[in-house]
């Protein structure tokens, strides 16, 4: 994949926001595990509409790749450990919905706000269902502690569930407004 200048600057930009948006952050203490509500939610759905299926996802992958890395920019730190919290789930399904949603937006370029509503929504139970069955693996497979799946989607999924909808609506707003910029731009990630 070849990438210009403009491309790795916006994908480079996106990655440090979905950082900002990690500290951005109500800690949530539940009976399990410590949940985090965060604004990384927003900024991965602005990079999946924004920047496309390839650049969003890009840009998700490198944040997740500095956290990975050492770099405390997760919600709860960083460093290869993090993979087995059973939180990272979440963090993997920003890359699968980030790129969901700038596909879906590619195949139904949206006008009006209900029509990016969609792609968000796409994305947003794309981005619960990896992180619910990858809390529930590690939970159950990793720490050793057996927990139903209906305990994960109850505790995990459902307390946050509404406000991630809200920021989707929030995002598709900003979408909708930003995108004829980023056009003008040079057609950077998105489709003509």
């Amino acid at each position: 994949m070849k990438i210009t200048t403009k491309e790795l600057t916006l994908t480079a930009l996106f990655a440090a926001l979905i950082v900002v948006g990690a500290f951005l952050k109500v800690d949530i203490p539940l009976p399990l595990y410590t949940m985090h509500f965060t604004l990384q939610w927003f900024f991965v759905l602005l990079a999946g509409f924004l920047l496309g299926r390839k650049l969003g996802t890009l840009s998700v992958v490198t944040y997740i790749v500095i956290g990975l890395a050492g770099v405390p920019v997760f919600a709860a730190g960083g460093g290869i450990g993090y993979v087995l919290r059973p939180g990272f789930g979440f963090l993997l399904g920003f890359v699968f919905a980030a790129y969901l949603i700038g596909l879906v937006s590619d195949i139904i370029k949206p006008v009006t706000l209900w029509q990016y509503i969609i792609p968000a929504t796409i994305g947003l139970v794309t981005y619960y269902a990896v992180g619910a069955v990858y809390f529930y693996l590690i939970k159950n497979l990793y720490v050793g502690e057996a927990v139903s799946f209906a305990v994960v989607v109850v505790q995990y999924c459902l307390i946050t569930v509404l406000p991630d909808f809200i920021l989707c609506v929030i995002a598709a707003g900003f979408a909708k407004q930003l995108l004829p910029i980023i056009k003008k731009l040079g057609n950077i990630g998105v489709q003509a």
